[in-house]
């Protein structure tokens, strides 16, 4: 266990350990404390690789000796346990335990360890063809030119082996088949109901290049946070029941900061009743702790990403996105927003200062309810009404909420929808 902690140190933002401190911090000492340090020295160099040489040092407190053993960011990451190996034995710190890497991790450690950028990386395979540059040039087009040179300086071409290839980037930016090589490069969103995810209510699924995925975010979360009981006062004054400043500023953080390089699952946007989470792949940086995050400090990991965000006004000023999140939560009086590591991903979790309306009195079911009394809707006709796509939500979720427990008219149109089926 020792090893391991002073490994996920070295790997992630560095940390210090005090031998011969119990858990609940009350000071035992050790026996023999220049014995220790040496025993303990000689564990650390036959154990860990690529060699590791912590700080040790012998401190006194209340009368009795510990070892202090401090551990910083390593250039040689990652270490690993050698009993463990290679691919088994990296470990990074998550919070207050030691998690085991996994390959995308440990590629991102020795990246990072030699100052490569992933998304800055070439992709010799494609070619200039393979980017959607007509949408590129449109999303610059009354800020700056898309030429050949701001192509190069971007950094979304570099040379390979004498010819202009797209970078990883690029094809992450506008890539026309962005999925086929980033297959977790698109934004999930929900809207569930209640403050859990056993029922949702709504979803979309967001393929759109990265700086246009931004707005149907938001229009998104816009669609589900008019204040229903106040919808025609609300919508007159452009008040709404969610931070979208905020938001907007947790959504970019996202799309500019996630871990493009893992598999398994893409950006999710999960509204509840009672707050906003967003979760993007990747951890951390290393070097990075949580407190620096929050005043400002800025490492990014997609170097290609961040400048284009950063040209299209997207990006204000580096670092000071995070900063604002909380300044603005602050002075709407709304909770301090939650930053969380999860597994391998980082998750933003913005709490409200009241629950937000339930469906039945959202802008939805206002114009459900006008268009009803001209005459009744098929559900195919509903679903075009809500802008919904999926019917099983549609049955279980809305008009469930809608009927308010009512099950005969509730049965009638789920009869209706079999029917049509």
């Amino acid at each position: 266990m020792l090893l391991k902690t002073l490994v996920a140190f070295a790997n992630t933002a560095g940390g210090r350990l005090i031998v011969g401190a119990a858990d609940d911090h009350q000071v035992l000492g050790v026996s023999h404390p220049l014995d220790e340090e040496e025993r303990l020295c000689s564990l650390i160099a036959d154990g860990i690789a690529p060699r590791l040489v912590p700080n040790v040092e012998m401190i006194t407190v209340d009368g009795k000796t510990l070892l202090m053993v401090d551990v910083f960011v390593s250039g040689s990451r990652p270490h690993w346990l050698k009993a463990e190996g290679p691919e088994h034995g990296v470990y990074v710190r998550l919070g207050s335990s030691s998690r085991q890497a996994d390959q995308a991790l440990i590629d991102e450690l020795r990246r990072t360890a030699e100052g490569v950028v992933f998304d800055e990386l070439p992709m010799p395979e494609l070619d200039l063809e393979d980017l959607d540059l007509v949408s590129a040039k449109g999303l610059f087009g009354g800020i700056s030119a898309l030429d050949d040179q701001a192509l190069r300086t971007l950094k979304l071409v570099t040379k390979y082996q004498g010819r202009l290839v797209p970078t990883k980037g690029a094809v992450l930016l506008f890539g026309k088949e962005r999925t086929q090589h980033f297959s977790d490069a698109w934004v999930q969103c929900g809207r569930f109901v209640g403050t859990d995810k056993a029922a949702i209510f709504d979803h979309i699924d967001i393929h759109e290049p990265l700086p246009q995925a931004v707005e149907s975010i938001m229009l998104f979360l816009k669609k589900h946070a008019m204040r229903g009981a106040d919808f025609t006062e609300a919508r007159r004054k452009d008040v709404w029941s969610i931070p979208l400043t905020l938001l907007r500023e947790a959504v970019i953080n996202a799309l500019v900061h996630s871990d493009y390089s893992q598999r398994g699952a893409p950006i999710r946007i999960a509204f509840f009743d009672d707050r906003i989470e967003i979760e993007n792949p990747g951890i951390l940086l290393p070097g990075m702790t949580m407190e620096e995050m929050r005043l400002g400090v800025s490492k990014i990991r997609n170097h290609v990403i961040a400048r284009v965000f950063r040209e299209l006004n997207l990006i204000e000023q580096w670092g000071s996105g995070v900063r604002r999140i909380y300044s603005e939560a602050l002075a709407l009086g709304l909770p301090e927003p939650q930053f969380l590591e999860v597994g391998m991903r980082l998750r933003v979790v913005v709490r409200f200062a009241e629950l937000v309306a339930t469906t039945q009195v959202t802008e939805q079911v206002e114009r459900l309810l006008a268009c009803q009394r001209d005459g009744p809707l098929s559900v195919r006709e509903a679903l075009q009404q809500l802008q919904l796509k999926h019917r099983p939500t549609f049955l279980s979720s809305y008009l469930q909420t809608l009927f308010g427990g009512n099950i005969s008219a509730y049965m009638s149109l789920c009869e209706q929808a079999r029917s049509e089926a």
